[in-house]
């Protein structure tokens, strides 16, 4: 069911508050978004109670505060469009990556999106292009643009590779713990 009023915007970059019970998400404007109410009782509260503690309200206020930074199109990163017959719409974003690569390191990237909960599913498509090339498709832009940047993918537009330039302020994906230094350039 959709709204009849008209529709409003919430602009970025969205803020948080903390007062004595709750951490408080608001827009540029300082209109309230959402409540995360928090009780640090002492020690009265097991962990099977229904109620968050301050440092989990805080992390679910930072993740809702991040919203309009996940679902803001960036510029020059645009969806392939077509250009071979496995594109679907609903995964419009696609991402090559050098299959050497890819077989050298595919524990690593596994467990990186996992991790960053970064669905990526490859398309079967192969690409020779100066080597092999595999692609792997996502839903969203930003789990794409992460996966390009973190692994020096290529960004597919129809059947070319486009070449975006990196976002400024492109967040960094969570990194492993316990694994070897990583750089994609020695991979290759």
């Amino acid at each position: 069911m959709e709204s009849t009023s008209p529709k409003r915007s919430f602009p970025p970059p969205w803020s948080i508050e903390k007062t004595e019970d709750r951490y408080i998400v608001k827009d540029a404007n300082g209109l309230d978004l959402a409540w995360i109410p928090y009780w640090d009782g002492l020690g009265q509260w097991t962990t099977t109670s229904k109620h968050l503690a301050s440092d989990e309200a805080r992390r679910i206020a930072n993740a809702v505060a991040r919203l309009p930074e996940f679902l803001m199109q960036r510029r020059g990163f645009y969806p392939r469009g077509g250009g071979h017959e496995r594109w679907k719409p609903g995964r419009p974003y696609h991402v090559a990556l050098e299959d050497s690569y890819v077989r050298a390191h595919w524990g690593e990237i596994n467990a990186l999106c996992k991790l960053n909960s970064i669905p990526f599913n490859a398309t079967g498509e192969k690409i020779r292009d100066g080597g092999l090339w595999c692609v792997y498709e996502f839903t969203w832009q930003m789990d794409a643009i992460l996966f390009w940047d973190r692994f020096e993918g290529r960004w597919l537009r129809g059947s070319e590779f486009h070449y975006p330039e990196r976002p400024k302020d492109l967040p960094a994906m969570k990194p492993l713990k316990g694994w070897p230094k990583f750089d994609p350039r020695q991979a290759r």
